[in-house]
């Protein structure tokens, strides 16, 4: 690639040298001649004096940063992504069905579609155009998987889910396990939780990523939604009945409890909590290793829990914490002493 190339197929202003050939991407740090790289967060700006990058991407507001040659766009991060996915162009798999893969004589897969070793595939499927089912996956009956969609390996979608297309779906993903519904049944301590049966469904847009080992319950009565360019992390608990909005991002560990609505453009932090049957509005950016324990209906960005502090500081002001209701009732009351011990 040539950086008039890229210009041409992207857009955005050349500065210097526009016919070096660049053969990939690099960070500032490590980019070599032959690479190109951008510049999104300023603390790196120092970096970008000594890099050795034969090219980078700018925003218009730090298009004078270096003199290398270099990319004037709007929205550096972005444009890197775009440049990012040309040099590391999707696999290929040839179409078929491997030999050791069980596919029911009542699925419908399509020739263009890729079916790999020890593969399951149930009753009345339909696998689209140019879809690929990874080694060792397990297709329930009754699923639908959308066009050019990818599992990885080892995915489980349960019986009347459906995918929808170019998702990418990586290992161990469980979509359309139960929902944890139970309601206790006990008298005078005597008797046992009664299952509740989980007959709604899974239904996930396009352009979705999940994580590996990320799970979606199906719906107890109703479906779990899962909106188009939704991007999920590893290891996420989705509850059932929840409705993820379009183009939401959350990452690894966070646990949404059952009926909660997410809405669109909503960005969660690492290992967040939410609670059930809450509702959070469009917009909104929840931080890492929050707890929501209640609705939020206006965009913005919210968190809970301790910033890091030093170990002795983080003791005395647990000590304090512990007093906070007796330091209240002095500033309330007019108190002149806290007694020791209360």
């Amino acid at each position: 690639m040539l950086l008039r190339d890229l210009q041409l197929k992207f857009g955005g202003e050349c500065l210097g040298e526009v016919t070096r050939p660049l053969m990939g991407v690099g960070t500032i740090e490590r980019a070599t001649e032959s690479e190109i790289t951008f510049l999104a967060n300023p603390k790196y700006r120092a970096a970008l004096a000594v890099t050795l990058a034969g090219a980078v991407i700018l925003s218009e507001k730090e298009c004078d940063a270096t003199t290398k040659p270099r990319l004037i766009v709007s929205n550096p991060y972005a444009y890197f992504a775009r440049v990012a996915q040309l040099f590391s162009p999707s696999i290929s798999f040839a179409p078929g069905v491997h030999a050791s893969a069980v596919v029911s004589a009542t699925a419908r897969v399509a020739a263009s579609a890729s079916i790999a070793e020890f593969v399951s595939i149930g009753d009345d499927v339909v696998i689209g155009e140019n879809v690929r089912v990874g080694a060792g996956s397990v297709i329930g009956n009754n699923v639908a998987i959308g066009n050019g969609t990818h599992l990885i390996a080892r995915v489980t979608v349960y019986e009347h889910c459906r995918i929808g297309a170019r998702n990418l779906i990586h290992a161990g993903v469980v979509i359309g396990a139960d929902g944890f519904g139970f309601a206790p049944d006990f008298n005078q301590g005597h008797g046992q939780w009664q299952k509740i049966p989980q007959t709604g469904r899974v239904l996930i847009g396009d352009d979705v990523e999940i994580g590996a080992n990320t799970t979606i319950d199906r719906g107890a009565m109703d479906d779990t939604v899962i909106g188009n360019d939704v991007k999920l992390d590893n290891q996420i608990q989705v509850g059932h009945n929840c409705v993820i909005g379009d183009h939401t991002v959350i990452s690894g560990c966070v646990g949404i409890a059952g009926s909660t609505k997410i809405g669109k453009r909503v960005m969660i932090g690492g290992k967040a909590g939410i609670v059930g049957h809450l509702t959070i509005s469009d917009d909104v950016v929840i931080s890492a290793m929050t707890l929501v324990t209640k609705s939020i209906f206006k965009a913005g960005t919210y968190t809970s829990g301790t910033p890091l502090m030093p170990h002795r500081e983080w003791l005395k002001n647990a000590v304090h914490l512990r007093r906070l209701d007796l330091m209240a009732d002095k500033i309330k009351f007019g108190s002149n002493k806290i007694e020791e011990g209360e």
